[in-house]
């Protein structure tokens, strides 16, 4: 082999080794749109086009083009009948979307989504060319579907009310490999709620408007926007069994903010109020005979309601000489409303506890004297609300 061809072949190979390879993205300047074929310059090193199916643009990066525009496309095939390069505006459209997304879930921007359809899980997502997802509990709380009891098919109705609409939201996950993209519009909105909290602080009190109650406590609108949970032990000093006993949605209330956890804000209503417990040796003495209104019947006793905002119990230990064991020996004898008869047998301000005997039953031996087993399970059950 002469040393000309040696160079030739060289020089082959070199410009082979340059071409690029299938599934490459380039970036190419338009030199031609015609006969339903867009022919792309690749820096002088070689010619491709875009044709057919191809051409059809998987996002709004494509609609447009014309001559001398730099473009990218994807490598689909290396040399056509033709001799050039076979590219694919839709591949590249689909490899450009997901590295916005990949780059939007980075940096934190926020982008727009529109809803497509709903599930009882969460929404499907429209996002710019892809397919997303986006589950209810990465609804900001405008949109978040707050269903007595948390029925699903009733949740599913809401939720199909939002489909078409489009939302701000911000990119929690994007794998392209799996095509796996979850946004989240409750990200934006804790953005927003994060400028607004800086101009409140802990033991602040805010005026604002009840929006909602839940079996665990009442939400509460105020500010700009904003919005915070009085769980169900801040409403009020005395027991309740829902926040609807003493609240209703629309109720102008104020309240102290008592927790700022990133976006939640957490209250409470009672602690602007004073401790009606602080005074309760002033109005009632241990020994005292007192009439009170059973307000609820547990296996272990009953909840009895002096007044307004004392409530005591009388364990069930103190409510016979004989021993009860049937709950609803108890319910029948003590209904919900009625009054009876009571007889203090101990005050526990800093407890929040009153308890009772009724009214005849003889007191118990010291070495028979029960502990306050019962509130230590009344607060397990609040805190699993």
């Amino acid at each position: 082999m002469t040393t000309q061809n040696k160079d030739f072949a060289t020089l082959l190979k070199e410009y082979t080794a340059k071409l690029p390879h299938v599934g490459d993205l380039i970036e190419g300047t338009i030199v031609a749109v015609e006969n339903g074929a867009v022919r792309i310059d690749i820096d002088g090193l070689a010619t491709g086009v875009v044709r057919g199916p191809e051409l059809f643009a998987e996002s709004k990066e494509f609609s447009g083009i014309k001559v001398g525009q730099k473009v990218h496309a994807t490598v689909i095939e290396q040399e056509n009948e033709n001799g050039e390069l076979e590219l694919s505006f839709r591949a590249a459209g689909y490899q450009r979307v997901w590295d916005a997304m990949i780059e939007a879930r980075d940096s934190g921007v926020t982008i727009d989504a529109k809803i497509v359809a709903a599930n009882k899980g969460g929404l499907m997502m429209q996002v710019d060319a892809l397919s997303g997802f986006m589950p209810v509990s990465q609804l900001a709380p405008d949109h978040y579907p707050r269903v007595p009891g948390g029925d699903k098919n009733r949740i599913l109705e809401e939720l199909k009310l939002l489909v078409g609409q489009t939302l701000q939201v911000k990119v929690l996950d994007a794998i392209q490999k799996d095509e796996k993209l979850i946004v989240s519009e409750k990200a934006v909105w804790e953005d927003q709620q994060k400028a607004v909290l800086d101009k409140y602080g802990i033991g602040d009190t805010i005026e604002g408007e009840v929006s909602a109650l839940t079996s665990f406590g009442a939400f509460v609108k105020f500010g700009v926007g904003l919005e915070g949970l009085v769980h169900i032990s801040e409403i009020a000093w005395q027991r309740i069994e829902h926040p609807k006993d003493v609240l209703k949605v629309g109720d102008k209330v104020q309240a102290q903010i008592i927790d700022l956890n990133k976006s939640k804000i957490y209250l409470s209503i009672k602690r602007l109020v004073d401790d009606p417990w602080k005074q309760v040796k002033d109005k009632y003495k241990v020994n005292d005979v007192v009439e009170g209104e059973i307000h609820k019947v547990e296996p272990f006793g009953v909840m009895v309601k002096l007044d307004e905002q004392i409530h005591g119990l009388a364990h069930i230990s103190e409510l016979s000489d004989k021993p009860i064991k049937d709950v609803k020996d108890l319910e029948e004898k003590f209904t919900i409303g009625s009054t009876h008869k009571f007889a203090i047998v101990s005050i526990e301000p800093a407890e929040h506890r009153l308890g009772l005997r009724l009214d005849g039953v003889k007191p118990k031996a010291p070495k028979e004297e029960r502990t306050e087993e019962p509130k230590a399970k009344e607060e397990t059950a609040e805190a699993s609300e």
